[in-house]
């Protein structure tokens, strides 16, 4: 059977996040707004929707250092679905606690605070369910063994001020001994609460999904390669990861030094002991993205080439200067995952970006995996430069304009020198709003995906930037402060557009 991409043919795709979506208590939600979205791209004939990891998110918001990478977000929880099919019982939602719903940014509190509260109100409707909804339950528990573990670690974690699980006292460190099994038994209650919300926000997305596929609208999630060290993976776990059961790293992530910083980057995540994943098959990571692809079509693969090779450093150190290149036995990964799809490619986009040497271009290239472009990239001067649109080779990319981690187009364009603005200017031929003439830039090019960020369609600056890297603060909060209806024209001129580069399903 020939290797095939993912990527058919030219179309277009827009990313943006469910908590950016209008609606919603606090952000938004697995709910109405979510279903209004997916139309508003079918009708413009836009096939692809990109999000972000699914995943609930650390202290300071982000999804990639998630306490799970099976478990979804709790903010996510729709209550109007709750409430229409009898789960939870509220007079009025606004006894629920403030809202958010007018503001450009949303509040972490508040969504905690929220989701506490509807955790309490399933937990007290659940005695009321039928049988035939709590048989339903319990089998989705047996199904997904992470959710023991999740719900547990949470509790946890709840019960210690949200320490990290090596700061917990000795008995809870480990996950198999007699006191901790009788504490839990204690704690049915609080656990239950977390597997019933992550049962609930299964079912919402699967509609969503559901609903996707009825409009031909394909999903791409994302994946980052690493896990964060205070996780119910890592702590459920530790023979998998470098780590020692106290906790300290025995070897931590990062990359090595570069142009942008003389002493690397050090990521505190621990990296894999992949001899461990290769006696057990690679059991975890084949659950791991196995429960992705339930959730999502397509899946964008973080730090790809730590699938070919990973940069380790030793756990104590303080930089990333003194660490190795160790090989990573992706290629036999990846071969598992697509055997147990059971199909002749693999629905994954490789993020491909920074210095990518050529043992990651040839396990992408091995698979046909589309790699990534991104165009704000391009414009350093160096006619060699990757992202120039006219270096790409072949048609297997995803091109953007920028991604959730860079500036909105309009406030990169405002960063650029004016020597930069004029050399572009002439050669592009740009116009008054740089976010579109960098749009019709990517949507020219050979690569079969082009995507945009939702900002980038509405011409935003930097006050929407949805994360900045190297901070922690005021990430991942911004929101979609007008309604869907009020930016059609925005969307459907981003179609008319694609349209005219054949990118456009009519």
């Amino acid at each position: 059977m020939p290797i095939e991409s993912i990527l058919e043919k030219k179309s277009l795709g827009v990313l943006m996040h469910p908590t950016c979506i209008p609606g919603g208590s606090v952000c938004g939600t697995f709910g109405r707004g979510a279903k209004e979205w997916i139309k508003k791209l079918h009708k413009h004939g836009i096939e692809y929707w990109q999000f972000l990891p699914l995943t609930p998110t650390d202290s300071t918001g982000s999804p990639y250092s998630s306490p799970s990478s099976f478990a979804i977000n709790p903010w996510f929880l729709d209550i109007d679905d709750l409430i229409e099919k009898g789960f939870i019982f509220v007079s009025n939602k606004e006894n629920l606690g403030p809202i958010n719903q007018n503001k450009d940014h949303f509040d972490f509190d508040i969504a905690d605070s929220l989701t506490k509260k509807l955790g309490h109100l399933l937990l007290q409707g659940w005695s009321s369910q039928s049988e035939e909804r709590k048989i339903k339950f319990n089998k989705w528990i047996r199904r997904n063994s992470w959710v023991e573990d999740y719900a547990t670690f949470v509790v946890i974690r709840e019960e210690f001020n949200m320490l990290p699980w090596w700061e917990w006292p000795q008995e809870f460190k480990k996950k198999n001994n007699e006191l901790l099994k009788s504490w839990i038994k204690k704690k049915s209650e609080e656990i239950l609460i977390k597997k019933l919300i992550q049962w609930h926000l299964d079912e919402q997305w699967r509609a969503i999904k559901n609903f996707a596929k009825s409009k031909n609208i394909k999903l791409i999630g994302d994946l980052p390669f690493y896990v964060s060290r205070d996780s119910s993976d890592v702590w459920s776990n530790k023979s998998l990861f470098s780590i020692f059961k106290n906790g300290d790293l025995i070897f931590q992530s990062g990359v090595p030094p570069d142009y942008f910083s003389s002493t690397g980057q050090l990521w505190g995540t621990p990296t894999y002991f992949w001899s461990k994943h290769k006696r057990s098959n690679f059991e975890w990571w084949r659950k791991r993205f196995q429960r992705q692809f339930d959730l999502v079509d397509i899946l964008r693969f973080d730090h790809f080439r730590g699938l070919a090779g990973y940069w380790r450093v030793n756990g104590s150190s303080k930089t990333a200067i003194f660490g190795k290149w160790i090989n990573s036995p992706g290629r036999t990964l990846l071969k598992k995952v697509k055997k147990d799809l059971g199909a002749n490619y693999l629905p994954i986009i490789a993020e491909d970006l920074g210095v990518i040497t050529p043992d990651v271009e040839k396990l992408r290239n091995n698979f046909e995996l589309p790699g990534m472009k991104i165009l704000q990239f391009a414009f350093d001067g160096n006619e060699d430069n990757p992202y120039l649109p006219k270096n790409f080779k072949g048609e297997n990319w995803v091109v953007y304009t920028g991604t959730h981690d860079n500036s909105t187009s309009v406030s990169w364009w405002e960063y650029l020198d004016l020597e930069t603005q004029k050399r572009i200017r002439e050669e592009y031929k740009f116009s008054e709003n740089p976010s579109w003439d960098l749009i019709k830039i990517g949507m020219d090019t050979n690569a079969k995906l082009f995507i945009a960020p939702i900002q980038d369609l509405l011409s935003f600056d930097d006050s929407s930037r949805l994360n900045k890297p190297g901070t922690t603060k005021n990430n991942w909060k911004w929101k979609l402060n007008r309604s869907l209806d009020e930016i059609e024209d925005n969307i459907k001129f981003f179609s008319e557009l694609g349209n005219n580069f054949g990118r456009t399903k009519k």
